[in-house]
């Protein structure tokens, strides 16, 4: 019966994009279900088929490997902080990512990393028969962050019109940033994880298709190149690349800490109330609906609609931190649906970072349609988290 729930909360989730669409005409039915076919294709082979099985496997390992390597770094500067029989959410997720952002930064910098990304993404427009640009970006944007994405792309966008700009926004807000993923794995079950971010990758140009469709001429299906003039020298970009990645570590140590302090001043207030009126049950409330369609149990459903809330509300790194010591207790669909559900930057924090990198990238006329449907790109994440975990779920029994 939960199976059966699961895929009727696939069929909901793409009928209620379809329902909140801006123009219901302009939806191409056989590109969606190109995409569609595609992706459940590939949570299929990554989940079930053994070859796909064992790609996640080496993946997972490959990024134990390097996370094992950034351990040595920190125990040179900080052996009491590694040798440690159990090591704090800041030494062992947050650290790493100080040897980890400046490895994928240094492949950008040597073309390696652009060269795979757009090989892939043109490969898959060819598959989806997607416009170029927008498969590009969508690899794009689940390996280097909106941050980086959309500014990498800003000759491309500046040349774009409003309505198209817009899809690209509402594709940015499920992005991850590549240098997170090790961090991911260390809080929640790898394998769901790594299954996670090519789905969010085709679930974000199904939702982008149904929700702002845009036709492409042939003229306009092209692909801008960045110029690579004035490229600062190797070493002082490391250096910058180092100290940044030393600043978002900061940065992300302080959004945690504040946002769960501030959930727990909210908490703390609304328990004057009533013991049982917490923000964490309010969310859940809102979105038990949509997570039970996720094939879930009652309580399951409700502890995962609580988790959703609070990831968009705050971030994936809270409700991971929250989650993840106790993950292995829940049953492997649970654990599947819930890991996927929450692999993505989509949360209010990112509108902010979206519309503050367009502002500098597109003129007042497309900026502004952004800003005034700000209500379609949190819906695009919500949709796309949701599309992911019912993809995975229907395979995780």
């Amino acid at each position: 019966m939960y199976l059966l729930i699961n895929i009727i909360g696939l069929a909901v989730f793409v009928a209620l994009a379809f329902f909140l669409s801006r123009d219901r005409k302009a939806v191409d039915w056989k590109s969606i279900g190109m995409l569609l076919g595609l992706n459940i294709f590939v949570a299929w082979f990554l989940l079930q088929f053994s070859i796909g099985r064992e790609m996640v496997t080496m993946a997972a390992d490959a990024f134990v490997w390097v996370l094992n390597i950034s351990f040595k770094g920190i125990a040179f500067a900080f052996p009491d902080w590694v040798n440690v029989p159990q090591m704090n959410f800041f030494t062992s997720v947050l650290m790493p990512l100080i040897m980890i952002i400046p490895l994928f930064d240094i492949l950008t910098y040597l073309g390696i990393l652009p060269f795979i990304l757009h090989t892939v993404g043109k490969a898959l427009a060819f598959i989806t028969r997607q416009p170029k640009f927008e498969s590009v970006f969508a690899i794009e944007m689940m390996f280097l962050g909106a941050s980086s994405a959309i500014p990498v792309s800003r000759i491309q966008l500046a040349k774009m019109n409003s309505t198209r700009n817009l899809g690209i926004a509402m594709m940015s807000i499920s992005c991850v940033s590549a240098a997170c993923v090790g961090a991911y794995t260390q809080m929640m079950p790898a394998e769901f994880v790594l299954t996670a971010i090519p789905l969010n990758v085709i679930n974000s140009l199904i939702v982008v298709n149904i929700l702002n469709p845009v036709k492409v001429p042939p003229e306009e299906d092209t692909i801008e190149k960045m110029t690579t003039e004035n490229r600062e020298p190797f070493f002082s970009f490391l250096n910058a690349s180092i100290v940044g990645a030393g600043h978002i570590v900061l940065l992300v140590c302080a959004m945690v800490i504040g946002f769960v302090a501030l959930i727990s001043l909210i908490d703390n207030v609304l328990g004057m109330i009533s013991p049982m009126l917490t923000l964490a049950n309010i969310l859940g409330t809102i979105f038990f609906p949509f997570t039970f369609l996720l094939g879930l149990e009652t309580n399951e459903a409700f502890t995962v609609a609580k988790f959703l809330g609070t990831k968009i509300v705050t971030n994936e790194f809270v409700v991971m931190l929250q989650a993840g010591p106790t993950i292995g207790e829940n049953s492997r669909h649970m654990q599947a649906v819930l890991t996927a559900l929450v692999t993505s930057f989509a949360n209010f924090g990112t509108i902010g970072i979206i519309t503050g990198v367009f502002r500098d990238v597109v003129d007042k006329e497309t900026f502004a349609l952004i800003t005034n449907n700000v209500k379609y790109i949190m819906l695009a994440g919500i949709l796309v988290s949701l599309l992911s975990a019912a993809l995975v779920g229907i395979f995780v029994w």
